[in-house]
């Protein structure tokens, strides 16, 4: 599966500081498999401004609409 595959695969994310001033991105598949992923707070960031990026690119390729604001 590469990474413009969709999946069937369902999971939680859990994000957050840890007590080490890093934060944690922890995933646990139905499967019952964990990671937890443990960023410093610059890479953190860059990883949120990825997210972005990929989220405005998936709106511009069709994907779901923004929810329209009601009157």
């Amino acid at each position: 599966m590469g990474i413009d595959k969709q999946s069937d695969v369902s999971a939680n994310i859990q994000i957050g500081p840890t007590d080490q001033g890093m934060v944690r991105i922890y995933i646990e598949a139905d499967n019952g498999t964990e990671i937890p992923m443990d960023f410093d707070p610059d890479e953190a960031l860059e990883i949120a401004e990825e997210l972005r990026a990929a989220a405005e690119a998936a709106r511009d390729m069709g994907g779901k609409p923004s929810p329209k604001k009601k009157r």
